[in-house]
């Protein structure tokens, strides 16, 4: 198996886990919170598309994001600065759901550019090494693409285990 069928492989079980999850939820339980100060799978899922979005089309590909160039966050009523991630308790609090077919419309629309992109990619471009922007989470190795596209389906996965978590909370176990 090649390197980039293994990577598109670990994308598609991420979709598959967080599709498995997602059936048959209401609104309200994607809303729900098990505490103020802690995210509901709503605001989960629409971190993990903006997630997808960064890492593979702003820093992998140095393109503009699906965010803004599509205006999702328009089609979402989000900032377009809204990076979904690293919330206050405030910001938690406040945080409106998008409908689920509109952040599946996002999410596909990313996932689906994420797969155009891997469709091309060489052995050679998984060790390119990339450019990211300083910040306060220095990443535990050196930035290629190779090791950012494991890494952002590692981030995904670790956060649809986080929504099954939160559904089995919410509705118990196996429901």
């Amino acid at each position: 198996m090649e390197v980039k069928e293994l990577i598109k492989a670990g994308f598609e079980n991420v979709r598959r886990t967080v599709d498995r999850t997602l059936d048959g939820m209401t609104q309200e339980e994607l809303a729900w919170h098990s505490r103020p100060d802690a995210n509901s799978i709503g605001l989960i899922l629409l971190h993990m598309a903006r997630s997808e979005d960064t890492f593979v089309n702003i820093r992998v590909q140095t393109k503009p994001s699906i965010w803004e160039s599509g205006k999702w966050y328009q089609k979402l009523n989000k900032d377009i600065n809204d990076t979904s991630s690293h919330y206050t308790v405030e910001q938690v609090a406040a945080f409106v759901v998008p409908e689920v077919k509109d952040w599946r419309a996002y999410s596909d629309t990313v996932h689906k550019q994420t797969m155009e992109y891997l469709k091309d990619l060489t052995p050679e471009n998984l060790d390119r090494k990339v450019d990211l922007p300083p910040g306060p989470v220095r990443l535990p190795f050196e930035p290629t693409v190779g090791m950012m596209l494991m890494f952002t389906v590692m981030h995904m996965a670790q956060h649809a285990g986080e929504i099954s978590y939160i559904r089995g909370l919410k509705r118990g176990m196996d429901k």
